[in-house]
C-alpha cells in the first residue's frame, strides 16, 4: 500500500509518522509520500519524517515532492493537514472577531468560519484529484480544521471514501479512563466536531449510568483551549462529559473576555512553539519525534488515525468516534447530516451506532450548529456573500447583524488572497 500525506510539511508530521512506525507490522505501507506547496518546511519536517522511519525499521520507498499528483498516484490512504492561509491567517481569525466582541478561534465561531472558507476549496480540489489518481479504494482521512465542516461537505458532495477525524474524542475517552483507571467500559458519544458530549459510561459488567459522577472530574481540556471550571448547576442542567470546545458556549463572555485580557493569542503562541520545533527538526542526528512537539496540542493525533486507517485495511470493524453521515444513528438529525459518534470502521463502509442518551439541549445546540455548518459550507463552494452572512448570524456564538456583517466585510478583505471564490 502507499500511504500520501498532504500538508506534509506541518510540524503535526513527526507525530504522525510515529503511528505509521508504531503499527508498521499490522498496517504494512510500501510506499509514503510527504506532499506540501512550502517546499522549505517540506525539506524540514521530510527530513526528519525520512530519518524516523528509518531509524524504526522502514525500508519502503520515502517520497518528498511538491507535485501533489505524485504523491496521489497510486495512494490507497491519503492523510489531510492543510492549512491555507497559514498561521498567518488563524491569527486573523483568532484577533479580528474581539474587535466586535466576538469569539476568535480557529475551528469554532466566526474564526472558524474563515477557516473553513479559505480551506474547503482546497480539499474539495485535491479530493477531485485523489479520486482520479488514486486506487478506486482508496481512503481520505483528514485532520485538517474545521473538520467537521470539511466532511459535511466531502460526504455530501462527492463519492470520495472519508473519514473525518479529530484527537478530541479520544483525548475524551483517555480523561474518563484515566478517572476509572481502566478503558472496561462501555460509552455513548454524540455530537458535531468541536460540539460533543459523552452522554453514558457504564463499565463492563454493570448496568448504571456513571457519566453523571464523572462530569467534572474526567480532564477533557485540549490544548487549543483554556480549561475552565464547570459550575455543579452546568453540569446538572447538561449532565454529562463535555468537550472543552463547550466552553466557549457555556461560558461565552467569559471565554471572550480571557481572549481580550491574554498576551498573545494561541496562533502566537503556536508560532513560537513552531519555531522552536523547526530548530530542533533541523538536527540531522534528531530520528525521533521531540517530547515538546506536545505543547503543540497534537495529543494522540497518530493513535486516532493510524488505529482508523488500521480497521478500516484490515478490515477490523472495530469502534472509533468520527464524523460520519447518520443515517438513522441520532434520530433528531438528519440521515445526510455528517455528526460525531461512535462509528464501525470496515473495509467498505462507515457503521454510525445508534446514540439512545441525549437531552434537549444538546438537541437544540446540534441542530443550530448544523445548520450553521450547511450555509457554511454552501458559501464556501459557492463564493457567496448572502450566504456567508447568513451562516454567522445562524451561529450561536454570533447571531447579530450589525456585528456579524462588518466583522465578514474586515475578515474577507483581510483573506482577499485567500478566498478566490469570493474575489473572481
Amino acid at each position: 500500500m502507499k500511504a500520501a500525506i498532504i500538508g506534509a510539511g506541518s510540524t503535526y508530521t513527526p507525530e504522525l509518522i510515529e503511528g505509521f512506525i508504531e503499527r508498521a507490522e499490522r498496517l504494512h505501507f510500501d510506499s509514503i509520500a510527504l506532499m506540501d506547496i512550502d517546499e522549505d518546511a517540506l525539506a524540514l519536517v521530510g527530513g526528519l519524517a525520512e530519518r524516523q522511519l528509518r531509524e524504526g525499521g522502514f525500508k519502503g520507498e520515502v517520497i518528498l515532492t511538491t507535485d501533489r499528483s505524485r504523491s496521489l498516484e497510486g495512494a490507497s490512504f491519503v492523510f489531510a493537514q492543510v492549512r491555507p492561509g497559514k498561521m498567518a491567517g488563524r491569527i486573523l481569525d483568532e484577533k479580528i472577531p474581539l474587535k466586535y466582541g466576538l469569539l476568535g478561534q480557529e475551528t469554532t465561531g466566526a474564526g472558524g468560519f474563515m477557516q473553513a472558507l479559505r480551506t474547503l476549496p482546497v480539499i474539495m480540489d485535491f479530493v477531485s484529484d485523489m479520486k482520479r489518481l488514486s486506487e478506486s479504494d482508496a481512503w481520505l482521512i483528514n485532520f485538517s480544521n474545521p473538520s467537521g465542516i470539511i466532511a459535511e461537505a466531502v460526504l455530501n458532495l462527492t463519492d470520495a471514501n472519508m473519514v473525518g477525524l479529530c484527537n478530541c474524542p479520544i483525548n475524551m475517552i483517555k480523561g474518563i479512563a484515566d478517572v476509572l483507571d481502566t478503558y472496561d467500559f462501555d460509552y455513548q458519544y454524540v455530537g458535531l466536531n468541536h460540539l460533543s458530549w459523552i452522554t453514558s459510561v457504564i463499565k463492563h459488567g454493570e448496568t448504571e449510568n456513571i457519566v453523571e459522577k464523572l462530569a467534572g472530574k474526567a480532564d477533557t481540556s485540549m490544548k487549543n483551549n483554556p480549561v475552565a471550571h464547570l459550575d455543579p448547576s452546568l453540569l446538572s442542567a447538561v449532565p454529562y462529559v463535555p468537550s472543552s470546545y463547550l466552553n466557549y458556549y457555556y461560558m461565552r463572555s467569559e471565554q471572550v473576555q480571557l481572549c481580550l485580557d491574554a498576551e498573545k493569542c494561541r496562533g502566537e503562541i503556536c508560532v513560537e512553539i513552531e519555531g522552536k520545533l523547526r530548530e530542533q527538526y533541523a538536527d540531522p542526528n534528531l530520528k525521533i519525534k521531540p517530547p515538546e512537539l506536545a505543547q503543540r496540542g497534537g495529543a494522540l493525533y497518530s493513535t486516532a488515525a493510524l488505529s482508523a486507517a488500521e480497521s478500516i485495511a484490515c478490515d477490523k470493524r472495530e469502534l472509533h468516534v468520527v464524523a460520519a453521515k447518520n443515517n438513522g444513528a441520532v434520530p433528531f438529525m438528519d440521515d445526510t447530516d455528517v455528526v460525531e459518534v461512535l462509528c464501525e470502521l470496515s473495509k467498505n463502509e462507515i457503521k454510525p451506532q445508534p446514540v439512545t442518551v441525549y437531552n434537549e439541549y444538546i438537541i437544540g445546540l446540534m441542530r443550530a450548529v448544523k445548520a450553521y455548518e450547511k450555509l457554511a459550507v454552501r458559501a464556501a463552494i459557492e463564493g457567496d456573500r448572502d450566504i456567508a452572512l447568513a451562516a454567522l448570524l445562524a451561529h450561536p456564538l454570533v447571531g447579530d447583524i450589525a456585528k456579524a456583517k462588518p466583522l465578514l466585510d474586515e475578515m474577507l478583505e483581510a483573506n482577499k488572497e485567500n478566498l478566490p471564490k469570493f474575489y473572481k
